[in-house]
């Protein structure tokens, strides 16, 4: 499937922000449009569900309005002590673990799973489940049989879930979305309802788990910048907009599709109709706006603007949360271990497989 990678900031900005680049496949991707994209194909699910991940112009106005109403400011700072808790649990629990442990398994992959199944109530008994279908929603080497036989399954907790809370409302965002669908005038439809519910829940932690995964592997990689933060020289938010930019938590992201044809400049036209891949870690890396340093990790930089979260109307709801978790977590870890340090080589870390997910299949250290 061949589509644009957009790999420098100042053009992916410029296209984020662009009412003639659309997400919509059924509106704007005439491959998808005459059938020639199939059911099969391993990425399907990331075009075709329908929710503001994919809407284009008012109807994505209308889900994202619907959406927003129930990550509020004040909902998510409220989340605080919450996620205190959880990771003060978590330091207790890999305290008493033998040594070496896996933090990526260990510590950024339990406290945002946590965080949103509590949100969305999803019970304890699907929690297993529901995270083999997300990290196979982001596994890019899976084959057509099994991306289609988790697509299943993933749907399939989706509607159980809403059924249960449809049955049995509770203090939850699923409920709370229900409702929303409910009302009179803008609503979402069933589909809509399970879609966003997907979106939400999948992208709303596995982002976050990357961007613990990689700040944590920074600081340990880079310990002179560690220094700095607990010097008071650097601030633990720098280093989460400097992990941000340096290593995306979404390396690449499909798909976008040019409504009418876009001169980039005097070389470079794209097409109406043709796909484009939004290069976040590219973005991140891009010297015309970092200079020599870009590959550089450094909490010090004066240039730290970055597109990790997106940018213009499809910019992340999630990314509040995403940051605040961060803010917790991070010190937290540093200060209870202070001599933690990697078990392997920084060579030894295994990517992920995906190029979707930026993150490692496991990051293993020691704490004391």
């Amino acid at each position: 499937m061949v589509a644009w990678s957009v790999n420098r900031q100042e053009t992916l900005r410029q296209l984020l922000s662009d009412s003639r680049v659309s997400k919509n496949p059924r509106m704007h991707w005439p491959r998808y449009i005459n059938g020639e994209i199939a059911e099969d194909w391993p990425l399907h699910l990331w075009v075709s569900v329908q929710n503001m991940f994919t809407a284009y112009g008012a109807d994505h106005r209308r889900l994202r309005s619907l959406v927003s109403k129930a990550f509020t400011p004040r909902r998510v700072s409220g989340m605080r002590p919450w996620i205190e808790q959880i990771t003060a649990s978590l330091l207790d629990t890999l305290d008493s673990a033998e040594q070496p442990v896996d933090l990526r398994e260990g510590y950024a992959y339990p406290i945002p799973i946590e965080v949103i199944c509590q949100l969305f109530g999803v019970h304890d008994s699907v929690r297993a489940d529901l995270r083999r279908v997300v990290d196979g929603i982001f596994d890019t080497t899976a084959t057509a049989e099994d991306a289609v036989a988790n697509v299943q399954k993933m749907y399939q907790i989706m509607h159980e879930l809403v059924a249960a809370k449809k049955q049995t409302p509770g203090d939850d965002l699923t409920s709370e979305l229900i409702s929303v669908r409910e009302e009179d005038g803008s609503h979402l439809t069933e589909a809509e309802l399970v879609d966003t519910l997907i979106l939400v829940i999948s992208a709303g932690h596995e982002t976050t788990v990357n961007l613990l995964d990689q700040a944590i592997t920074a600081l340990l990689t880079h310990p002179e910048q560690l220094e700095l933060v607990r010097s008071g020289t650097g601030s633990w938010a720098d280093v989460i907009e400097e992990t941000l930019r340096w290593q995306a938590p979404v390396a690449y992201l499909p798909l976008r599709y040019a409504v009418e044809d876009i001169q980039l400049d005097d070389e470079i036209t794209i097409r109406k109709g043709d796909a484009i891949l939004a290069a976040y870690a590219s973005a991140g890396r891009d010297r015309s706006m970092y200079g020599d340093t870009a590959d550089a990790f450094d909490i010090t930089r004066d240039e730290k603007t970055h597109l990790a979260f997106g940018h213009g109307v499809h910019y992340c709801l999630g990314a509040p949360l995403a940051r605040l978790e961060a803010e917790v977590a991070l010190p937290a870890l540093f200060t209870r271990f202070p001599e933690i340090k990697l078990a392997v080589a920084p060579d030894k870390l295994e990517h992920g497989h995906s190029f979707i997910s930026n993150g490692h299949v496991a990051l293993p250290v020691t704490l004391h």
